[in-house]
């Protein structure tokens, strides 16, 4: 498994979160609401969805999703934000690791993608079970220098 963007080792950092517990759904409609942001701006959207002040536009299977203030339906997924910053603070220390600047650079890849489903049971009645999977995400995250 690798990186699905393109990579220059020069310019860019890049960090990579495999299997980690969080709705695929979700970490994909926050991929696209990132890419292309500033990473500290990216990284200041995803704290205000995990104190419920912004929310994620949700553009797909939104059948049954409210509209939020500023006229977008969407949804707070507060779980899923958490992971996400970690993936982009690991790109940015690596790019700190690296003597590039990380408060200069955008986030040129986000990228979700499900991981393997960690699978479960829940005991029912009469001796039965029903299965309780958890599912898992793998998030791709590649930041690059702005050219000022």
């Amino acid at each position: 498994m690798g990186y699905s963007g393109e990579f220059d080792d020069e310019t860019m950092a890049r960090a990579y979160g495999k299997d980690l517990k969080m709705s695929p759904k979700h970490s994909v409609e926050i991929c696209r609401t990132i890419r292309g942001m500033d990473a500290n701006e990216a990284l200041d959207l995803l704290d205000a969805v995990t104190e419920k002040k912004k929310h994620i536009a949700f553009r797909r299977y939104n059948k049954l999703v409210p509209h939020r203030k500023g006229g977008a339906a969407g949804r707070y997924p507060v779980k899923a934000s958490k992971g996400i910053m970690k993936v982009i603070e690991s790109a940015m220390a690596n790019a700190q690791f690296k003597e590039m600047d990380p408060d200069e650079m955008r986030i040129k890849t986000a990228a979700a993608s499900r991981g393997r489903v960690i699978e479960g049971w829940m005991p029912r009645a009469q001796g039965r079970a029903t299965p309780w999977n958890e599912e898992t995400t793998n998030i791709e995250i590649i930041l690059e220098m702005t050219e000022d």
